[in-house]
């Protein structure tokens, strides 16, 4: 996985204001676009059918948000070559040649979807690969990007957490605008996934909610995404851990066809700023975690 590391250089990054202003950071785990050349070679799509699972530019819409005083990380390899918003080890026994570990969990809905942390497929339901791959193929992706993105990623919110006594994880996606062919019904603009209550204390959905909802924008919460795997790992309220999922509809931003930015990139990306403002307003004592016991 040297030749990996050497095409990723780095793999993912963590974007530092020059004053942190907040306990908020922000997350855009899907939004990597460096394909490396060996899995190009291996897959039987081609990278503009590849590029359906990328969140297209959501680092980049969210980046204003470091001059607002709050970190972003990103990585920049794609989700389909291994996925962090995954367990470690949800992988499909049928992609690989080889055993997996037994420890691996074979049986989620991930994995049966095809959409497990070494992916099976893209878009809808297209497979990516015409033949198996190696089992070390896919473990050599995990020890090499994932672990060392989930590392950083728990060491940043650490020293959040010890320098404000609590952490807010914002993790940005972006979804299409519609379902697909078989329901053309558009989606709201905006999806917060919170577990259902369960990833962090309401301030912070509320806060989200009403603030997308002041800029004009519509708000579902919940549904059709309530959050996945970072969202329930990182957030555990009860020790001022709060993790939050931001879906955004890709028809607000980019032309979805041609993967260009659209002429609304900039105001949504401005939006997205004031966002962060707000979650930075939100009082100390409503995130620590003595107030979240209290809850």
């Amino acid at each position: 996985m040297s030749k990996i590391r050497d095409e990723l250089d780095p793999p993912f990054e963590v974007l530092e204001p020059q004053v942190c202003r907040g306990p908020i950071l922000f997350n855009s785990p899907h939004s990597g676009s460096v394909y490396p050349r060996d899995f190009l070679a291996a897959s039987r799509l081609d990278i503009g059918t590849l590029r359906r699972s990328e969140d297209s530019f959501v680092d980049d819409l969210i980046a204003g948000v470091v001059a607002q005083g709050f970190p972003l990380m990103r990585a920049h390899f794609p989700r389909c070559f291994v996925d962090v918003n995954r367990e470690p080890y949800e992988l499909d026994p049928r992609m690989f040649e080889g055993r997996l570990p037994a420890f691996a969990n074979t049986r989620s809905m991930r994995v049966a979807g095809g959409l497990g942390t070494v992916a099976r497929v893209v878009g809808d339901a297209q497979e990516i690969y015409d033949r198996r791959i190696p089992v070390d193929d896919a473990l050599a992706r995990i020890e090499t990007l994932y672990k060392p993105y989930h590392r950083v990623l728990r060491q940043r919110l650490g020293r959040l957490h010890r320098d404000f006594g609590a952490a807010v994880l914002v993790d940005c996606h972006s979804m299409p605008s519609t379902a697909g062919q078989k329901d053309e019904r558009p989606r709201p603009e905006f999806v917060l996934g919170d577990r259902y209550g369960t990833s962090c204390v309401g301030v912070v959905s509320e806060t989200i909610e009403r603030t997308l909802r002041d800029l004009g924008y519509g708000v579902s919460r919940n549904k059709p995404y309530a959050g996945g795997f970072i969202t329930e790992h990182y957030g555990n309220p009860v020790a001022g851990m709060h993790a939050v999922q931001l879906e955004i509809n890709r028809a607000l931003y980019m032309d979805e066809r041609r993967y260009q930015r659209s002429g609304d990139f900039a105001r949504v990306a401005a939006d997205l700023e004031r966002l962060a403002r707000r979650l930075g307003e939100i009082p100390l004592e409503e995130l620590r975690p003595y107030r979240a016991a209290a809850e």
